[in-house]
């Protein structure tokens, strides 16, 4: 068995700039849906905190990212290791269609939730024949 140690290219920067440029990525899986007056990104990120999650807008696009706790990581005897370890990013383009001032989002066990409300402009609407 190799030594845990070996099993992960460990960095420990602080700011997220340096994270990006310095720690490995992967994306998150991710499901979108939409109902008549939002649209809901679900994506999930194992192993990261709430408070190592940010969220921004940024050039028209959404963009996620979760950092986990590498020294948690690790310090675990695996004796089966299959699931892949990593920070999570991810970067959505949104269309004007999305009112980005009402943008709501919630994370637990692992799964971040984000409503991106419709603007009223592009709901649907019945018209009433008189």
């Amino acid at each position: 068995m190799t030594d845990n140690k070996q099993m992960f290219d460990i960095q420990t920067t602080k700011s997220w700039e340096e994270a990006l440029e310095n720690e490995s990525w992967i994306a998150p899986i991710v499901d979108i849906y939409e109902t008549e007056d939002d649209y809901f990104l679900t994506a999930q990120m194992p192993g990261v905190s709430k408070e190592h999650i940010k969220i921004k807008l940024e050039d028209g696009s959404l963009i996620l990212m979760g950092r986990i706790d590498y020294p948690s990581i690790q310090n675990r005897k695996y004796i089966l290791k299959e699931i892949e370890s990593g920070n999570f990013f991810r970067r959505f383009k949104i269309s004007n269609g999305i009112d980005e001032s009402k943008i709501d989002a919630k994370f637990d066990n692992g799964i971040l939730n984000v409503k991106l409300p419709k603007h009223e402009r592009v709901k649907p609407k019945t018209i009433e024949i008189k």
